[in-house]
C-alpha cells in the first residue's frame, strides 16, 4: 500500500472516530455548540474591524509651527462679501451652471475622495475629509434636486463653506482659529475644481463671465493663505521651522474602511455603528488586543482546550508544524500592537519587549517605532495584513502572573476572539457572501474562455474575512472550508448559479495573482491534506457529498429535458462533477449508488421519451380514423427519426451520461411504439381503402416504405435481438406489384411512342458531318431503355429488404423488358423488311412488261453480254435500325449485369420447394424451329430455277415466320430460326414459295409437322426431313424449352430476340448482294476463265450453258484469275461505301462476316453438292478449276481481312471469324477431292468407326459426338424425326452477350475437335459408283442417332428420380 493510501486510510479512521465520539476541535469540545446571533456576529466583526483601524500605520504630515504670541490675523472680508459678485446678478443665465454640470461635478468629487484626482493638491487627507463632508450634503436628494433646478453658484459655494467650517473646527480648542485660513484654502480648491469641470467639458467658452468670476473668487480666497505658505504671511508672521507630526486618530467611522464594510454587510448606518464604537471604545483597546494575544499564547503553551490541540490533527507532525507557525505569528502580531501603541511597552522592561533580529534605528529616530513591514503597509493603506516579514524574538513578552484560567469569570475568555470562532466565522462568511451577491455596485469578474462573468466576494469583504481569520487564529484551510460550506448552503437554496459554484472552486484552488499577494487565503485546497484539521476534513467530505447529491439531482432534472427542442446544457454540471467533485481525493462514491442513479435516470428518460412520442402522435395523427393517410404515418416517422438524429448529434462526443445513453433510452422506447402504431394505422388505412374501392397512391406507399425501413434500421441498431413488430415487406409488397402491373400495361405504348417519334437517322448536328460511333443509333432505342431503367431503378431504389420478393420483382420486370424488346424488334423488323423488299426502278419497269417483252429483253441482255448488276440502293434508315438492334443488345447486357440476374435466380432457387413438391405441369412451352435447307425443289422460273423462301403458319392459317429469299437455287439453305410459344400440341405448315418480281409468287410445295410437348420431354433437339406435296423435301430442326418464370430465362429470351432480329436484318442486307456473289463465283465464270477467248454469243448457247466444255490448252494466268474477281470486289466496295456512312463498326463487321459466310457457301457449292443419300448430277471440277477456286478463296480471304499495307492493321473481319469450321472443311477438300472412290469409302468408314468409339467412351456426356449431328438422309427417319444429340442454342445460354460468345466458342471448338466424314460423303455423291455406300451409310447414321437418343432419355429419366415424368423444366 502506498504512503498516500495509508495516510488517507488513517485520516478516514480518525474522521469516523471523530463523528462517532463527538470529539472535534476546541469548539467541538464544548458541552454545547453556541448559537450565533446576528448581533453577536456583528459585534465581533465590528471590534475586529475597529482594532484594524487602531493598529493601522499612522499618517504623518509636515506643518510649520506658528509663533505662539502672534495671533493669526485675517482680513475682515467675509464670505458674504466675496459672494456679492454672484448675488448681485442672480437672474443672469450667464453666471449659472450649465445643464448636466451637477452630475459631472459629482463624478469629479468621487474621484477626489477615491484618490483618483490627477491634481496633487487634492491628495491631502484634510482636503479629502472636508470634501467628504460636503459630498454627503451635496448628494442629499432635496439639495441635489434644488441645485439641478436653480444651478446658482452662490448656493453651492456657501454649502461647501458651511460644511468645511464645521469639519475643520472639530477637535480644535476655542482659542485656536487657524482653521479659518484652512477653510479659505479648501474653498479655493473647491472653486478651482468647479473651474476645471467647466473647462474639461468646454462649458467655459460658452460662459466666459462665469469662468471669470470663479477665477476672481479663487484669487481672493488664496490671498489669505498664510497657514500653508513657506514664506512669511501677509500679516507679518515670522517663518517657523517645519516639523513632521503624526495625524491623530479621529475615531470616526468615515475614517474606518473595514468598519464601513461591516456596517454595509450587516445593514447598519454609519451613525449606528459610530454609536456602538463610542460605546465600546473604552473596552476595545490596543491593550485588550495585546492581552488576548498573551492569553492565547499562554493557552497554547499549556496545551489548553482553548486552542487547538494534537487531538484536532490526524498526525502529531502536523500539530507540531502548526504550533511552531502559530508561535511565530503571535510574536509578529504582538509586535504590531506595540508598534501601534508604544505606551504598552512601558509597562514592561526593555528586555521583555519583542525585538527585531537586526540593527534598529536610533531611539530618537522618528522611524524607530515602525518596522519596515508596517511602513510598507502605511504606503499601501488598502493592505491590512499584520504578518511581519522579519523574524522577531518574543521570548521576553510575558503574560504576567495572571493565569488565563481565572482571567474571566464567564465564557468570554478573550475580548476580540469569540467563544466559538468557527461558528462566528462561518456566520460572517455567509453574511458577507450574501451581501456581495446582492450588491449591485459590485462588478462581476471579467468573462474568460473557461469561466463566465461571476460575482464572488468583494475585495473589502475578503480583507475583513482575512482580518477575522488572523485575529481569531483560524487556520487558512479552515477559512476555505467554512467559505465552501457557506457557498454550499447558498447553492442548495438555489441562491447562486452553477457558474458561481465553479468559480468558487477555481478561486480557492488557484487564486488570481493580484489576490495572492494580499494573502486573502494563504493555502489552497491543493495543500497537504494530512495537515488539515479533522473537523475540516469531515466537513469538506460532507460538503462534497452534499454538493454531489444536489448536482446529481440537477443533472437528473436537466436530462429530463434532453428531448426538448432547446434543452439546457449538462456541460456545466458535468464539468463541476468531473473537475471538482470526482477529481477530489476526499470524495468517495460506491458503484451501487452510481448504478442506482443510472437506473433511475434511464427509467426517467424512457418515461420522457414515451411522453414525447405521445406528443408526436397527437400532432401528426388525427383522431378520426376515416381521415388517416400514409402521410400521417410518414410525418410521424419523420418526427421520430428527426428526434433520434438530433439526439445522436447532440451527444455525439459523449454518448453516455453517467452510464446512460439518451439515444438508446429514446429509440428503445419510441421505435417499438411507432412500429406498432404504424402497423395498426397502415392496416386500417388499407382496410378502409379496400372497403371504399379506392387505391392508395403508389408514391405514398413507396415513401412510407422508405421511412419505415429507415426506422427499422435504427430499431435493429438499438435492439439487435428484438424482432421488428411490423412486417413491412409483406404489407407493402402490393404497391410494388401495382407498379409492375402498371409498367407491364404501359410497356407496349412506351415502345410504340418511342418508335413513332423517331426519324431513324444518325444524331449529327450537321448533315454533312461524319457521325461518330455513339451517333449512329437513333433516339428510340435510347428512349425505351431509359424507360426500362427508370422502371427497374424505381424498384431498386426502394432497397427492398426481402431478397425473395425482390428477386420476384426483378423477374417480373425482366419479363416486361423482354416483352418491350420483342415489341421493338417486331416493329423495326417489319419496317426494315418493307424498306428492303421494295422494287427497284428496273423491277418496276419489268413488272409492267408483257411476257413477250420480257423474253425480248432477256435475249437483248444476253446478246449484249450484260453482266453488271447495280448496287442495291439502301436507305440510311434501314442501317440505323440495324444499329439500334446492336445498341439494344449492348444496353440489355449492361442492364443484365446491373440487375444482378444470377443472384436473383439463386435466391429464387434457394427458396424453391423440393422436386417432389413442385408443379408437374408446365403451362407454356417454347419451340425453336430452325428452317435449315431444302432439296430437289420444283423449278418455277423460265431459267429452270426458283427463288425459294419458306413461310411457317399454324393450322388456323396464321403466319408465324418467314425466311429470306435464296435466289436461283433448287437446293437452298436458309439456316433461320423462329420461336413459337404454345400451351399444348400445335400443327405447323411449312410452305415453300418462289419469289417472283413480276406477278404473284408461285407455290413450290407444302409440308406439315405436329409439335407435341410430350414428344420433347427430354428437351433434346430433333431434325425432321419433311417431303413436300409436290417435289423435294425440307429439313426442320426442332427443340423445346418450357417457358420458365425465371429472370435468366427472360433475359435470355430477350437476347435471343435481339440477336435473331439482328441476324435476320443482316441476312436481308447480304441477300441483296448474294445474287452478284453467285454470279461472279459461278461455274459459268469458271468456264469462261478456263476457256479463254470463247464467249457466249447466242441465245441457244445461253440455254445450253450447262453442256460440258472442252478446256483450253492454255492455263489462265494469276492476273486473269485475279481480274475475274475485280467486278465482285468493285461491287463490294460500292456497297461497303454506302454502308460505312451509317453502320457502326460492329454492324459493319457483322455484315461482312455474313457476306463471308455467303462466299464460303457459294464456293462450297462449286466444289461439292449438298449432303444427301442420293447421287448428284453435279460434275466434279478438274485440277485446274480446283486451283482457281482455292485462289479465289485466298483472294477473298485477304479482301475481307482488309489488312492496311502501311500499318499492317486489320480493318475487316477478324481472323478467328474468317477461319470458321466451314472454312476449315473447305480447305480439307483439297486432300480428298481427287482420291479414288474406294479410298474415300475406306476413309469414311474409318472416321465413322472412330466417332462410334468416342461415343462409347463418353457415355457420361449429355450430348453425343458432333459426327452425328449432320442432317439425316431421309427415309423412315425423316418421317418420325431423328433426335440430334448436339445441344441446341438454349435460351438460358443466350441470357447475355458473355454466355452467347462462350457458347459460340465451344461450338467451334467442338466442330474442330470432332472431325466428321460429311465432306467425303458429299464428294462421293459426284461418284455414281458410290450410290450403294451412300444409302448404307445413311441407315447406319439413323441407327446410331436413334440409339444415342434412347440412351439419353434413359439417363435423364434416372437422373430425374427413376421413372418419373420429365415434363417439367430443370432448375438452375
Amino acid at each position: 500500500m502506498s504512503t498516500s493510501s495509508t495516510k488517507s486510510k488513517h485520516i478516514n479512521g480518525r474522521i469516523n472516530s471523530l463523528q462517532s465520539n463527538g470529539h472535534s476541535s476546541r469548539d467541538g469540545s464544548r458541552p454545547q455548540k453556541r448559537v450565533v446571533t446576528h448581533n453577536d456576529a456583528y459585534l465581533y466583526a465590528l471590534r475586529v474591524a475597529y482594532l484594524t483601524y487602531l493598529l493601522q500605520p499612522r499618517a504623518r504630515r509636515t506643518q510649520h509651527t506658528p509663533a505662539p504670541p502672534a495671533p493669526v490675523q485675517r482680513s475682515s472680508t467675509s464670505i458674504n462679501d466675496l459672494m456679492k459678485d454672484f448675488s448681485l446678478i442672480r437672474d443672469s443665465k450667464s453666471t449659472r451652471f450649465p445643464h448636466g454640470f451637477m452630475s459631472e461635478l459629482e463624478k469629479r468629487l468621487t474621484g477626489v475622495l477615491m484618490g483618483k484626482e490627477r491634481k496633487p493638491e487634492y491628495n491631502d487627507a484634510a482636503i479629502k475629509r472636508t470634501f467628504a463632508a460636503f459630498f454627503n450634503a451635496f448628494t442629499e436628494t432635496s439639495f441635489k434636486r434644488r441645485m439641478e433646478k436653480d444651478r446658482r453658484v452662490e448656493d453651492l459655494v456657501l454649502i461647501f463653506f458651511s460644511n468645511a467650517t464645521k469639519e475643520l473646527q472639530k477637535g480644535k480648542p476655542p482659542s485656536d482659529d487657524s482653521w479659518k485660513l484652512m477653510a479659505d484654502r479648501h474653498l479655493a480648491l473647491f472653486v478651482r475644481l468647479i473651474s476645471l469641470v467647466l473647462k474639461d467639458h468646454d462649458w467655459a467658452r460658452d460662459r466666459p463671465e462665469l469662468a471669470g468670476r470663479l477665477a476672481t473668487l479663487e484669487s481672493k480666497l488664496l490671498a489669505h493663505d498664510q497657514d500653508l505658505a513657506s514664506v512669511p504671511t501677509r500679516n507679518g508672521a515670522s517663518s517657523a521651522p517645519a516639523v513632521e507630526v503624526v495625524v491623530p486618530l479621529s475615531y470616526e467611522v468615515k475614517d474606518m474602511p473595514l468598519v464601513q464594510v461591516v456596517a454595509r454587510m450587516f445593514g447598519l448606518t454609519n451613525t449606528q455603528v459610530q454609536s456602538d464604537i463610542n460605546k465600546y471604545r473604552p473596552v476595545w483597546t490596543e491593550k485588550a488586543a495585546l492581552q488576548d494575544l498573551k492569553s492565547y499564547q499562554t493557552y497554547l503553551n499549556l496545551n489548553s482546550r482553548n486552542t487547538l490541540r494534537s487531538d484536532d490533527f490526524d498526525l502529531d507532525e502536523a500539530y507540531d508544524t502548526w504550533r511552531k507557525a502559530e508561535a511565530s505569528d503571535l510574536s509578529q502580531m504582538m509586535l504590531a500592537v506595540i508598534q501601534a501603541n508604544p505606551e504598552l511597552a512601558k509597562s514592561s522592561s526593555g528586555s521583555s519587549l519583542p525585538q527585531f533580529q537586526r540593527q534598529m534605528s536610533s531611539p530618537g529616530s522618528a522611524e524607530s517605532a515602525y518596522p519596515d513591514a508596517l511602513m510598507r503597509m502605511s504606503e499601501n493603506p488598502e493592505r491590512s495584513s499584520y504578518v511581519i516579514e522579519q523574524p522577531v524574538d518574543m521570548a521576553g513578552m510575558s503574560s504576567g502572573s495572571q493565569s488565563p484560567e481565572h482571567a474571566h469569570s464567564d465564557d468570554a475568555l478573550f475580548t476580540f476572539i469569540p467563544p466559538d470562532a468557527r461558528s462566528y466565522y462561518r456566520f460572517i462568511v455567509a453574511v458577507a457572501f450574501a451581501h456581495d451577491l446582492n450588491d449591485k455596485g459590485l462588478q462581476p469578474s471579467e468573462a474568460t474562455a473557461d469561466m463566465p462573468a461571476v460575482k464572488l466576494l468583494s475585495k473589502q469583504s475578503m480583507e475583513l474575512l482575512n482580518e477575522l481569520g488572523l485575529r481569531w487564529r483560524m487556520p487558512p484551510i479552515s477559512r476555505i472550508i467554512l467559505f465552501l460550506d457557506a457557498v454550499r448552503e447558498k447553492f442548495l437554496d438555489q441562491e447562486i448559479s452553477l457558474d458561481t459554484l465553479d468559480a468558487v472552486f477555481n478561486f480557492i484552488k488557484d487564486q488570481p495573482s493580484d489576490l495572492k499577494k494580499n494573502q486573502i487565503f494563504i493555502n489552497p485546497l491543493t495543500s497537504d491534506r494530512t495537515k488539515w484539521l479533522l473537523v475540516d476534513t469531515a466537513l469538506y467530505q460532507q460538503i462534497l457529498s452534499s454538493l454531489h447529491e444536489a448536482l446529481m439531482r440537477d443533472l437528473y432534472n436537466t436530462m429530463q429535458q434532453c428531448y426538448e427542442t432547446k434543452p439546457p446544457s449538462i456541460g456545466p454540471i458535468m464539468y463541476v462533477l468531473e473537475h471538482h467533485i470526482y477529481g477530489d481525493p476526499s470524495f468517495s462514491k460506491t458503484q451501487e449508488e452510481m448504478d442506482a442513479f443510472a437506473g433511475a435516470l434511464h427509467e426517467g428518460l424512457q418515461q420522457k421519451a414515451h411522453a414525447t412520442y405521445r406528443t408526436f402522435l397527437e400532432q401528426h395523427v388525427p383522431q378520426d380514423q376515416e381521415s388517416w393517410e400514409f402521410f400521417h404515418v410518414i410525418e410521424l416517422g419523420k418526427a421520430v427519426t428527426a428526434l433520434a438524429q438530433k439526439i445522436k448529434k447532440r451527444y455525439k462526443k459523449n454518448p453516455e451520461v453517467m452510464g446512460v445513453n439518451p439515444l438508446s433510452a429514446l429509440v428503445e422506447t419510441i421505435l417499438p411504439l411507432y412500429a406498432e402504431d404504424a402497423r395498426d394505422i397502415v392496416t386500417r388505412i388499407l382496410e378502409l381503402s379496400n372497403t371504399k374501392g379506392e387505391e392508395v397512391p403508389l408514391e405514398d406507399g413507396f415513401e412510407l416504405y422508405g421511412e419505415l425501413t429507415n426506422i427499422r434500421r435504427q430499431y435493429g441498431e438499438a435492439l439487435p435481438n428484438a424482432p421488428f413488430p411490423f412486417p413491412i415487406e409483406a404489407t407493402l409488397a402490393e404497391f410494388v406489384w401495382r407498379w409492375i402491373n402498371m409498367t407491364e400495361a404501359a410497356i407496349t405504348d412506351w415502345v410504340d411512342q418511342a418508335i413513332k417519334q423517331d426519324q431513324f437517322c444518325v444524331r449529327t448536328d450537321n448533315p454533312q458531318q461524319v457521325p461518330t460511333e455513339e451517333q449512329r443509333h437513333s433516339v428510340s432505342v435510347m428512349d425505351i431503355f431509359t424507360s426500362f431503367n427508370q422502371a427497374i431503378d424505381r424498384v431498386v431504389q426502394l432497397n427492398w429488404d426481402d431478397d425473395l420478393q425482390y428477386a420476384k420483382f426483378m423477374t417480373a420486370l425482366a419479363k416486361i423488358v423482354g416483352a418491350g424488346i420483342a415489341r421493338y424488334c417486331d416493329v423495326l423488323e417489319q419496317r426494315f423488311s418493307k424498306e428492303m423488299d421494295r422494287l427497284s426502278p428496273e423491277q418496276e419497269l419489268a413488272a409492267s412488261q408483257t411476257k413477250q417483252e420480257k423474253w425480248l429483253q432477256l435475249a437483248k441482255d444476253t446478246w449484249n453480254n450484260k453482266e453488271k448488276i447495280e448496287p442495291f440502293q439502301f436507305f440510311p434508315e434501314s442501317f440505323v435500325k440495324l444499329n439500334n438492334i446492336d445498341f439494344a443488345a449492348q444496353q440489355l447486357d449492361k442492364l443484365e449485369h446491373e440487375s444482378n440476374v444470377d443472384a436473383c435466380a439463386a435466391v429464387i432457387q434457394s427458396h424453391a420447394p423440393p422436386i417432389t413438391q413442385r408443379q408437374k405441369k408446365i403451362n407454356n412451352y417454347v419451340f425453336t424451329i430452325k428452317i435449315v435447307e431444302a432439296e430437289d425443289l420444283k423449278a418455277c422460273d423460265m431459267n429452270g430455277s426458283s427463288d425459294p423462301y419458306v413461310v411457317l403458319g399454324d393450322e388456323y392459317q396464321k403466319r408465324l415466320a418467314k425466311t429470306r429469299i435464296v435466289y436461283r437455287n433448287l437446293n437452298p439453305r436458309w439456316d433461320e430460326s423462329v420461336d413459337i410459344t404454345t400451351q399444348g400440341p400445335l400443327n405447323i405448315i411449312a410452305t415453300v414459295w418462289d419469289w417472283d418480281a413480276m406477278g404473284d409468287h408461285d407455290c413450290v410445295g407444302r409440308a406439315s409437322l405436329k409439335l407435341d410437348p410430350s414428344h420433347f420431354g427430354d428437351f433434346m433437339p430433333r431434325e425432321y426431313w419433311l417431303d413436300l406435296d409436290s417435289q423435294g423435301r425440307i429439313l426442320l430442326r426442332v427443340s423445346m424449352e418450357g417457358e420458365r418464370d425465371d429472370i435468366q430465362f427472360y433475359f435470355g429470351k430477350a437476347f435471343r430476340t435481339l440477336k435473331r432480329t439482328e441476324r435476320d436484318m443482316t441476312r436481308t442486307i447480304t441477300d441483296k448482294l448474294s445474287a452478284y456473289i453467285h454470279h461472279c463465283l459461278s461455274r459459268r465464270t469458271l468456264r469462261n476463265l478456263t476457256s479463254k477467248g470463247i464467249t457466249i454469243s447466242t441465245v441457244s448457247n445461253y440455254f445450253n450453258r450447262n453442256r460440258p466444255q472442252q478446256p483450253t490448252t492454255q492455263a489462265p494466268t494469276e492476273a486473269d484469275i485475279a481480274n475475274a474477281l475485280k467486278p465482285l470486289f468493285a461491287y463490294f466496295d460500292d456497297n461497303f461505301a454506302i454502308m460505312n456512312q451509317t453502320l457502326t463498326s460492329t454492324a459493319m463487321v457483322m455484315v461482312m462476316t455474313r457476306l463471308w459466310k455467303e462466299v464460303l457457301v457459294t464456293i462450297e457449292s462449286l466444289l461439292v453438292p449438298p449432303l444427301s443419300d442420293k447421287p448428284s448430277q453435279q460434275r466434279q471440277l478438274n485440277q485446274q478449276e480446283l486451283d482457281i477456286v482455292f485462289k479465289w478463296l485466298q483472294y477473298l480471304f485477304d479482301f475481307f481481312h482488309a489488312v492496311d499495307e502501311e500499318t499492317g492493321e486489320a480493318n475487316g473481319v477478324p481472323l478467328d471469324v474468317l477461319r470458321s469450321p466451314k472454312y476449315f472443311d473447305i480447305t480439307t477438300l483439297n486432300f480428298f477431292y481427287f482420291e479414288p472412290t474406294d479410298a474415300l469409302i475406306r476413309t469414311s468408314e474409318r472416321m465413322a468407326s472412330a466417332s462410334a468409339a468416342r461415343q462409347q467412351t463418353q457415355k457420361n456426356r449429355l450430348s453425343a459426338p458432333a459426327s452425328l449431328t449432320s442432317p439425316a438422309f431421309g427415309g423412315a427417319a425423316g418421317l418420325v424425326g431423328v433426335t440430334s444429340t448436339r445441344r441446341s442454342k438454349s435460351i438460358m445460354l443466350s441470357r447475355n452477350l458473355g454466355t452467347m460468345k462462350k457458347a459460340k466458342e465451344e461450338k467451334w471448338k467442338e466442330a474442330q475437335a470432332d472431325p466428321n466424314d460429311d465432306m467425303i460423303l458429299r464428294i462421293l455423291r459426284m461418284r455414281p459408283e458410290a450410290e450403294r455406300y451412300l444409302k448404307d451409310r445413311s441407315r447406319q447414321k439413323e441407327r446410331l442417332a436413334a440409339a444415342a437418343a434412347a440412351e439419353m432419355i434413359v439417363r435423364q429419366s434416372l437422373m430425374a428420380g427413376g421413372g418419373r415424368m420429365t415434363g417439367n423444366l430443370p432448375r438452375r
